[in-house]
């Protein structure tokens, strides 16, 4: 059988291709080495998410005095936290596979490398198969950075040092946890593990942590985040992995944090190693695919969709890129843009943003103004939110005056920031925003708000 589309890894980019494809009338492969949903739905996403509302509730109630709500002996259980994890990624991945046989895609799980190229097409191994197809879309997806670090090999090989795999199926709460990489992984893993009982130490080599987050909402997160008990060492390079912890140095001194167990969470790498792109000229860079807007390489009928990119490592970006992908590949025509990609720090509370920051706009020579707002404004969040601190930023382009960025610390800002996602996305005007009707009481209502109060 000779393919329309045969496609490399099944995460959100490659799923999703194979659904929409599949369902177009394509005959579609769907090559996996692990199982069906990718690292987002069986060890990052949705899995941390589960953990994290566990940690969530369980907060809720040991701090419940100021809301009239008291317990005792009030205890989580964190095995059949991560006993529930496994259940609910045990339910979609089982969703996605009957995606997949809903839209009569087959798939092979074996680990896929492109071959060459015949007057067929394309050829690709999947095991022992040969599959042959016109068209190629890579969506292997990315893996954890391993730094040359000394110990980190001996560490991870004895299982003292972990990655965002490893630490989720783990059956006990380590006593002392150093984490080392102050990023999303990093920052949602050492909340959930702060919240239920670990000593947490973060170790980041920049001066902040959460990356290119608006840094006065960060610093306040930071804040929050040492009042319940974290610590952080910034600015701060590791130097070593020893047998009982991390060795670092920080303002030319060597440091050590005793940890027993340790999180490796400095980033990810696309996975384009032993694909076999150079068999057919593939184009990369750093170790990740280049595309055009359409998502197609330089080689015609192959394209990449997803963290393999190197581009946007989020899996509603995957999403998108793999919808792009597909449609260029029916003849509809589309192309990715990159103005309006949300991104979600999912820790308690929780961190959003879209668009520009005061930084970005400031270095791209963007005429802003922010209207910037304590959470407060809106009622919910202080009926919900006892002592909370939340701030919001909306920044306005005062040419165009439309909307250009938001970014929310607040309980629900991972629901709230598809609202001006979608003002930036639709170009759309102050004077269309305030006639758009938002539910009361909501704490999205903040963003009607600070649109009122732009000047």
């Amino acid at each position: 059988m000779v393919y329309d589309l045969m496609i490399l890894g099944g995460g959100p980019a490659g799923y999703l291709a194979a659904e929409r494809a599949g369902h177009a009338g394509l005959k579609v492969a769907l090559v996996e080495e692990r199982e069906l949903g990718g690292v987002c739905l069986n060890e990052g996403c949705i899995p941390t998410k589960t953990m994290l509302y566990s940690a969530k509730l369980y907060d809720g109630v040991r701090h419940g005095e100021k809301y009239g709500v008291s317990a005792e002996n009030l205890t989580i259980d964190h095995a059949r936290v991560v006993a529930r994890k496994a259940k609910v990624v045990k339910s979609l991945v089982a969703g996605v596979k009957a995606l997949m046989k809903a839209n009569q895609v087959a798939v092979f799980s074996a680990r896929g490398e492109i071959t060459g190229k015949s007057a067929e097409g394309y050829t690709i191994k999947a095991g022992e198969e040969t599959l042959t197809g016109k068209r190629i879309l890579v969506a292997t997806g990315s893996a954890p950075a391993m730094p040359p670090i000394p110990g980190l090999k001996e560490g991870f090989d004895k299982g003292f040092v972990l990655t965002n795999r490893e630490i989720l199926d783990l059956k006990e709460i380590p006593s002392r946890l150093a984490v080392v990489g102050g990023g999303v992984i990093g920052l949602e893993m050492a909340s959930y593990f702060n919240s239920v009982g670990a000593k947490v130490s973060v170790v980041e080599m920049l001066d902040h942590i959460a990356g290119e987050n608006d840094q006065d909402l960060v610093n306040i997160l930071k804040a929050d985040f040492e009042k319940k008990g974290i610590t952080f060492a910034l600015s701060a390079r590791v130097t070593a992995i020893e047998e009982n912890g991390v060795r670092y140095e920080q303002g030319g001194e060597s440091k050590f944090i005793e940890a027993d167990k340790v999180l490796l969470s400095i980033g990810r790498r696309a996975n384009t190693q032993g694909l076999g792109l150079e068999t057919i000229g593939v184009y990369t860079e750093r170790g990740a695919v280049i595309t055009d807007d359409r998502m197609q390489t330089n080689q015609p009928g192959v394209y990449a969709a997803g963290d393999v990119t190197g581009f946007s490592m989020l899996a509603h970006t995957a999403y998108r890129e793999a919808e792009v992908a597909v449609n260029n590949i029916l003849g509809h025509g589309d192309a990715m843009r990159y103005e309006a990609i949300p991104a979600v720090l999912y820790t308690n509370p929780e961190l959003a943003s879209v668009g520009e920051t005061e930084a970005t706009a400031a270095a791209k020579g963007l005429p802003y103004k922010t209207v910037q707002l304590p959470m407060k404004f809106a009622g919910r969040y202080q009926a919900e939110n006892e002592g909370g601190r939340g701030i919001m930023k909306l920044l306005v382009n005062t040419r165009t005056q439309q909307v250009i960025g938001l970014q929310a610390l607040s309980n629900y800002a991972s629901e709230f920031i598809i609202a001006a996602t979608s003002f930036i996305e639709l170009g759309l005007s102050l004077e269309a925003i305030k006639k758009i009707v938002f539910p009361h009481p909501t704490v999205s209502e903040i963003i009607r708000e600070a649109v009122f109060q732009y000047e």
